[in-house]
């Protein structure tokens, strides 16, 4: 990387988005932050711009344009407002690569954006391609964009295939920790608590991501956007739990031979790979030390207790806009879930009737799924009251 790479960060308050800039701040001769994006978090977007000077940012929730902006001005940043302003940032000439760090369905729409700008795509968000993979992919390629996978497992086989793009995979083999309900039964999650299921065992993770790790859903989604990522048949994707997430995930080729990605769970890592790619920078994060875990073991995930998995295989063996049915109503049960109004099964059972009720595209357009999202949500929410 001879010249500094500039970066609009979709979502710098979140999870990802924090550590992105960590990531930003530790390489200062690699990497320039060029916009930054946030929906309510208006206070921290705020530092962050004053930290790291970018030519603009965006706050989605314009209640909150008017503070901003009268901070911002002044610093010489120009300030945008409104979802709308959040999809057309990306096509500013500056940008040479957009980090989607959105929470669920708010990703589509800027990504398909970014694509069409041609500006290589980070991509944290893999709601995106849960909704319209095919749409995404096909796009991506008649534009010749790069998408670089920032999710552990999915960077992690990305990371396995560089040297063996050329080769036929015969597998890939994503990892899942489990969560924090791993070997429960069905009867015992019958009264599992929101604090409970917010306490993940490995990893540091927003709401949303650590309720769909808890409930596998997040494993179900990550299958889905592995398919469309890698380009293989949902049948050549397994799910295998690995408690200690250690090995991230692994590639089968054709030969017999596995390639695995090992290292500590920590998301710098990948979010430093798919912003420096091809690169491999110099890091100080934390190393990983056999003799810590002298035993990594592996296990079939119970698909009967935690059914959010079977029917994220379900909706992509069906394909159409059944995935994009599937988000819709999972992002409304998890919402649903963090305000007490329904229990932790419960939300399998909100997916499943939706998939079940929701009429089916076998070939959807973008309106398609404009319409499937917003059907879905009503339908989830009627179910729930």
């Amino acid at each position: 990387m001879s010249e500094k790479r500039k970066i609009a960060i979709l979502g710098s308050t979140g999870s990802i988005g924090t550590q992105a800039l960590e990531v930003i701040e530790a390489n200062p001769d690699k990497f320039e932050v060029e916009v930054l994006t946030a929906q309510n978090n208006f206070e921290l977007l705020i530092q962050q711009a004053k930290k790291f000077k970018p030519n603009a940012v965006v706050i989605a929730n314009d209640a909150h344009y008017k503070t901003v902006f009268e901070v911002l001005d002044p610093e010489d940043i120009k300030v945008y407002a409104g979802e709308n302003a959040l999809a057309a940032v990306v096509d500013m000439d500056s940008i040479d690569l957009v980090l989607t760090a959105l929470v669920g369905y708010s990703g589509v729409k800027p990504t398909i954006r970014a694509i069409e700008a041609g500006k290589s795509i980070a991509l944290a968000n893999k709601e995106t391609l849960v909704v319209a993979g095919e749409l995404i992919t096909r796009m991506a390629q008649e534009k010749g964009v790069n998408i670089y996978p920032v999710d552990s497992e999915h960077s992690a086989i990305f990371q396995c295939l560089v040297g063996d793009f050329h080769n036929s995979i015969e597998k890939l083999i994503l990892t899942a920790s489990g969560g924090p309900f791993r070997g429960k039964t069905r009867e015992e999650l019958l009264h599992v608590t929101k604090k409970q299921a917010l306490k993940h065992p490995n990893w540091d993770m927003g709401a949303k991501v650590t309720i769909d790790s808890a409930s596998l859903m997040n494993k179900g989604l990550e299958v889905i956007e592995a398919k469309w990522l890698f380009g293989v048949n949902i049948d050549q994707i397994e799910v295998v739990v690995h408690p200690q997430s250690i090995v991230h995930s692994l590639v089968q080729f054709q030969d017999g031979s596995i390639k695995a990605q090992m290292g500590l769970p920590d998301m710098k890592l990948p979010i430093q790979y798919a912003l420096a790619y091809p690169e491999r920078l110099k890091s100080d994060f934390p190393r990983f030390d056999f003799m810590q875990y002298p035993q990594l073991t592996f296990e079939q995930p119970d698909t009967d207790t935690f059914r959010n998995l079977a029917l994220a295989f379900e909706a992509i063996n069906k394909g159409g806009n059944l995935p994009c049915v599937l988000n819709a109503a999972n992002e409304i049960a998890v919402e649903e879930f963090l305000k007490d109004n329904i229990g932790f099964l419960q939300m399998s059972d909100i997916v499943e009737t939706c998939m079940e009720k929701i009429s089916f595209i076998s070939s959807p357009s973008f309106e398609d799924y404009v319409n499937t999202d917003k059907e879905t949500r009503i339908k989830a929410l009627e179910l729930i009251k």
